[in-house]
């Protein structure tokens, strides 16, 4: 079978759900019986997401290899259930900077080497490099920003160029918005007839066109989009607001997308078989009871407004571990920065279980330590996760170890008792200001140890994580602080580096940090571990 390319690009807005669009076309492909890989093109002249601000950009997730990206490859990830390689994330600064080295090492033999059509096939190459690591029969390529936009310009010329090369096996996906101004007003379908205007300009036409709105689109508006746009009217698919993104699949095959997508490419669907993804989705729908859970972060605020996307993995995967204990998620943002009021502390008791994610700098922080310490002395589960986890330990050392003042040197260098410090071969790297992609990234193996909390979750010795982080659980503090009855229940394999700390369960139901991320391996159809763990421990949480 000839490769088949289906590449989403956005109309009208961002935030449109170009992302899940993505990630359940991937899905129902899949489901049919064909080998699919995605990938996530960025406009930003950033190498790679791990620079960017969660507030503006959300999430920074990381693939195994340790490729800081996009948080969109996390929902391929998760959509797909399968890990997803680096070679399929690029940005413009990284297609600009393997074309500068190129021309340095004189590969373009001396030529002048040009925007066009140089950038473009730079593209493409890389996204036929990706597909023959995979080896997928289709690859979807999701286009961030907005058709219209300057910044993607070179991306949609690079679809451009293939659809010439590739017509019958390249399909064109727009996810456009239908605005209406109150609930009895029509939907408007006038920004998605400019959205295809703005595309034709750039030489291209839209095989599919998902229509977005908080409410299913009518016959009428299909047909309007279908005569204005130049395309059948079977092909504009509805795309209402839905209880849950992993609703998304199957109310996509209600318009028959998938059938739609093979007449399209001119394939033959091998099967039709989702049954795994529907019986997940039916236990979303079908709990008993709820669990309560608070985060508490600082990536909240955007202005006036709460956003979510900055611990985007984490929600999904307390969603994949509640409802697979049949426990209906609830999940509340909580202000590190006013934790340090004891009035809001005693919020707390309110939730089932607390989560402490990960995060940069001396904001919040003494917030969190106040959320750790309250939560340790009331036996309330509280999971710690990177920095999260670092503070567990320097709470725990400051008020059980009396070791008073004890910080992690990235607070507050000065610190006597250093119980966080910094990578040894970081120090050099902060030096000379190379903060890009320096840090401990990717799967690292780890043992861990038996009869603990996080063997009982693993139910095995050696397992695999994925890091991001500069800072670890100082080696010099280890013997006093396991004295004082805090356990260091899994390490590297050379025994130097601590991964996960944990009180025994007979001081604390669930206290326990993890180094790592156990947030990027988590998936709907297999939720990771730590967070089964520490959601049954939630649901326990009045019985203590």
């Amino acid at each position: 079978m000839r490769t088949k390319y289906i590449f989403v690009v956005g109309g009208v807005m961002s935030g449109v759900g170009k992302g899940v669009t993505a990630s359940s076309v991937a899905n129902i492909l899949q489901a049919r019986g064909f080998k699919v890989t995605s990938i996530k093109i960025d406009p930003y002249v950033n190498v790679d997401a791990g620079t960017m601000n969660p507030t503006e950009h959300g999430e920074v997730f990381v693939l195994d290899d340790g490729m800081e990206c996009d948080q969109d490859m996390g929902n391929y990830e998760r959509f797909l259930n399968k890990d997803i390689p680096g070679d399929n994330y690029m940005t413009t600064g990284s297609v600009y900077q393997s074309i500068i080295a190129k021309e340095r090492g004189l590969e373009y033999k001396g030529r002048c080497v040009s925007v066009v059509p140089d950038v473009p096939l730079e593209i493409i190459e890389r996204i036929n490099n990706a597909v023959k690591k995979s080896k997928a029969e289709i690859v979807v390529t999701e286009i961030g920003g907005t058709v219209g936009e300057y910044q993607n310009i070179l991306f949609l010329e690079a679809v451009r160029m293939l659809k010439i090369e590739n017509h019958n096996d390249t399909a064109l996906v727009l996810v456009s918005y239908l605005p209406h101004i109150s609930s009895d007003s029509e939907q408007k379908t006038k920004p998605t007839q400019h959205a295809v205007r703005a595309l034709n300009s750039a030489g291209l036409q839209p095989d599919i066109i998902i229509a977005r709105s908080t409410e299913a689109i009518d016959e009428k508006r299909k047909e309007k989009i279908a005569f204005n746009c130049g395309m059948a009217k079977g092909d504009v698919i509805s795309a209402p607001n839905v209880e849950s993104i992993y609703d998304i699949p199957s109310n996509f095959e209600k318009d028959n997308l998938s059938d739609i997508i093979c007449k399209k490419l001119k394939i033959k669907p091998r099967k039709k078989d989702n049954k795994e993804w529907n019986c997940f989705v039916d236990k979303t729908k079908n709990t008993d009871g709820e669990v309560r859970i608070g985060i508490v972060g600082k990536y909240f605020a955007s202005g006036n407004f709460v956003l979510a996307d900055a611990y985007i993995s984490i929600i999904e995967a307390v969603k994949h571990a509640s409802y697979a204990n049949n426990k209906k998620p609830v999940i509340d943002w909580l202000d590190a920065g006013e934790m340090e009021d004891d009035k809001n502390l005693q919020k707390l008791s309110d939730y089932d279980g607390i989560i402490i994610p990960g995060g940069f700098g001396d904001r919040g922080v003494e917030g969190k330590i106040a959320v750790i310490k309250y939560c340790r002395g009331n036996k309330i589960p509280i999971l710690g996760i990177c920095y999260g986890m670092q503070l567990m330990v320097v709470e725990f050392a400051r008020h059980v170890a009396e070791l008073n003042g004890a910080h992690t040197t990235e607070v507050n260098p000065k610190t006597f008792y250093k119980v966080i410090d910094i990578l040894p071969e970081q120090k050099e790297k902060l030096k000379q200001k190379d903060y890009g992609g320096s840090m401990r990234l990717g799967t690292h193996k780890a043992k861990v140890e038996k009869g603990t909390i996080a063997f009982k979750a693993y139910g095995k010795e050696i397992i695999s994580e994925r890091h991001r982080h500069r800072y670890e659980v100082n080696p010099d503090f280890v013997k006093q602080l396991e004295e004082k009855g805090i356990v260091f229940s899994c390490k590297s394999p050379d025994g130097k580096l601590v991964e996960i700390a944990e009180l025994p369960e007979n001081i604390h139901p669930f206290f326990l940090g993890a180094q790592f991320h156990p947030e990027f391996k988590s998936r709907p159809l297999d939720p990771h571990p730590l967070f089964l763990k520490f959601i049954k421990s939630a649901e326990k949480k009045d019985e203590i």
